[in-house]
């Protein structure tokens, strides 16, 4: 198998690990970052995009967007999973924490159909947007495409998952106004921009250690081949 596949099952497996682990863990456990009150689920959120934005720059669009669909497919097979421990049997008298799995499947139920809707618009549109910025830029400005897409794909995964979990009563008792609603929706937001803003670093090394090796987006044949410099200003 050659280096790039390799590397395209890597991405595609922190992607998938990222975004199934975040859903597992949801909102089950709210937790504070510097002030911040986000979602325990959220922390795992943000490499997803940073993934996507890997494979957008490297690989193209069409192949983000094909994972972006596998990662809602598996999302469902991981419920359809869960579904079935749950309607199986209990194995009475050996099962550890049988009560501990069904709290957590209940509640995870409707936290993940709420996700899948808000990841499938968030994580389309941050493709979709990356490709705008590159294709308007001619492949320059790495940090526009990269930061663009992924804070504005953000905000409406934020506003579009807590919003539906919001009206679903799917969150805890102290969340009972909408104006409660909009100061976590701002606290998770501004924990993802941030994050966004400091996975630029990691965006650019992997850009600059990996473009001449993977050069698979075919966007690039519609101009000149930059230096990493030219790109990255």
């Amino acid at each position: 198998m050659e280096f790039k596949e390799k590397f395209y099952l890597l991405l595609s497996g922190l992607f998938l690990t990222a975004l199934i682990v975040g859903n597992i863990i949801g909102t089950t456990k709210f937790v504070n970052i510097y002030g911040l009150t986000v979602p325990a689920g959220v922390l795992a959120y943000p490499f997803t995009f940073l993934a996507t934005d890997l494979i957008s720059e490297l690989f193209g669009k069409q192949r983000a967007q094909t994972l972006v669909w596998i990662g809602f497919i598996m999302n469902f097979f991981m419920l359809g999973l869960m579904a079935l421990g749950h309607y199986l049997p209990d194995a009475s008298g050996i099962s550890g924490a049988a009560s501990t799995f069904e709290r957590v499947f209940k509640f995870m139920i409707g936290n993940v159909i709420a996700s899948m809707i808000a990841y499938l618009i968030a994580q389309s549109v941050d493709v979709h947007v990356f490709h705008f910025w590159k294709r308007l830029t001619k492949g320059r400005h790495l940090w526009l495409r990269n930061n663009g897409s992924t804070t504005f794909s953000q905000l409406i995964d934020t506003i579009s998952i807590l919003s539906i979990l919001y009206f679903a009563k799917n969150l805890g008792p102290d969340i009972d106004s909408i104006a409660k609603l909009g100061t976590l929706i701002f606290s998770s937001y501004v924990f993802k921009f941030f994050f966004a803003l400091l996975d630029t670093p990691f965006f650019y090394l992997g850009v600059y250690l990996l473009k001449d090796r993977i050069h698979e987006d075919p966007d690039e044949e519609k101009w000149e081949r930059h230096t990493f410099r030219e790109e990255a200003l």
